[in-house]
């Protein structure tokens, strides 16, 4: 492990560098402590910006105070971060882009998403361009970037050894999660406690900030009974049921969890061939690090609990795969597939008009029956079929019909 979370790669800085070179204003937004300050500062020293941050009570109370004045004294180039917490120099920073549209003008950041913040005056359409920065991904660790996504959308796995098993090692990586700081400390115990307070803290914070919430004790509750259900379709019952919430309380909570970025609600894939498709969203966590603190489970309870390890790594696998979409040169959307026989693909990819799945599964070893989701998934896509992927901890690409790989779940970040 490096010795500073300083020292691991950001991918999304090209797109970063990208967007100043023809948007007024850029917003990087993502949960608390994933790296958006530091991504910030570090474009800051090389380009010429001037930083400051809402999280200090001063410059907040005077953006408040004055939003007109605040903004009319800003520097030329300036970053203003956490910038949800000042929501009302929006209008002033719309005005001071009209007056002098120059690209590169002001870098933003968010820890909540700002668009959905409630006393938003307005959202810089055609003015603002936006960035999501996720926690670290497993190709930044690695300090590789990966071509998975590439390879996928053009079905380019050549068949043979080309990975490696990790066993008890990869149920050690979804335990880590992804937070730079977390992954400073030493695993186990500290780790976690660093987790655990990160939620407390970014409860009592930042959810303050958004919304009045009667029952603000619930929320850690109901964060880890929702880690608990994470992979699965979305239960509002199940998780309303430890509560005396109303179920409509409870989807609210969801929704502001989800806002803070520390939730993610996957849709159900569509398609006019198919009429039996389950139209219910999946709940994952935003990074298993985080989902393993609030289960309390470490690598070796983890391992021994095949179930819960299973969804922990769909997880995973997907939140890899949303990392590495956000610096990628496509747009890419994602959803999930499931028909009322329950027969399912965890993660389903459309780009440019091409779709692709990918399976997970925890197991060294496949057979034809774990591609019964996949082919079901081609046969509706049609001539949009890219290709399916069965992600597994194995040391070789395999094929399995058309357009369909057996791939070791290490060319995720390492390539072949």
């Amino acid at each position: 492990m490096q010795e500073s979370p300083s020292l691991y790669p950001r991918f999304l800085r090209s797109r970063l560098v990208e967007a100043l070179a023809d948007s007024p204003v850029v917003l990087i937004h993502g949960p608390r402590q994933c790296g958006k300050t530091t991504l910030a500062r570090l474009m800051a020293a090389e380009e010429g910006f001037v930083y400051s941050t809402f999280d200090d009570d001063v410059q907040r109370a005077a953006a408040k105070a004055d939003p007109v004045g605040y903004v009319a004294d800003l520097p030329e180039r300036v970053v203003l971060d956490e910038v949800q917490r000042a929501p009302e120099l929006f209008t002033s920073l719309k005005a001071a882009v009209d007056a002098g549209r120059r690209p590169g003008r002001f870098i933003l950041t968010g820890s909540a998403n700002v668009l959905l913040v409630p006393k938003l005056a307005d959202s810089l359409a055609g003015r603002m361009e936006i960035l999501r920065l996720h926690p670290l991904s497993q190709a930044e660790l690695s300090a590789r970037e990966p071509d998975f996504l590439s390879g996928l959308f053009a079905a380019a796995f050549k068949a043979g050894p080309s990975g490696q098993r990790l066993g008890k090692a990869l149920a050690e990586r979804v335990v880590r999660g992804g937070y730079p700081a977390a992954l400073a400390r030493a695993q186990g115990r500290r780790m976690a406690a660093w987790y655990r307070d990160y939620t407390d803290t970014l409860i009592q914070r930042d959810l303050r900030d958004l919304a009045r919430i009667s029952a603000l004790d619930a929320l850690p509750r109901l964060l880890a009974l929702a880690a608990g259900q994470t992979a699965c379709l979305v239960n509002i019952s199940e998780l309303a049921a430890p509560f005396q919430i109303s179920r409509q309380t409870i989807r609210d909570y969801l929704t502001l969890l989800r806002n803070i970025f520390l939730l993610d609600e996957l849709a159900p894939w569509h398609s006019n061939r198919m009429k039996r498709l389950i139209k219910t969203p999946k709940l994952h966590i935003g990074d298993t690090g985080l989902a393993c603190a609030l289960l309390g489970v470490n690598g070796d309870s983890l391992w021994a609990d095949r179930a819960l390890y299973g969804r922990l790594l769909e997880t995973f696998v997907y939140q890899e795969l949303r990392r590495q979409a956000s610096w990628w040169e496509e747009t890419v959307r994602f959803s999930h597939f499931r028909d009322k026989d329950q027969v399912e693909v965890d993660v389903v990819l459309e780009s440019a008009g091409r779709v692709a799945g990918v399976e997970v599964k925890a197991a060294a070893t496949v057979t034809g029956d774990d591609f019964k989701g996949l082919r079901k998934l081609q046969d509706a896509a049609h001539d949009n079929f890219a290709a399916g992927v069965v992600l597994y901890d194995g040391e070789a690409v395999a094929g399995f019909g058309d357009r369909l790989y057996a791939v070791p779940v290490t060319h995720l970040w390492e390539g072949a």
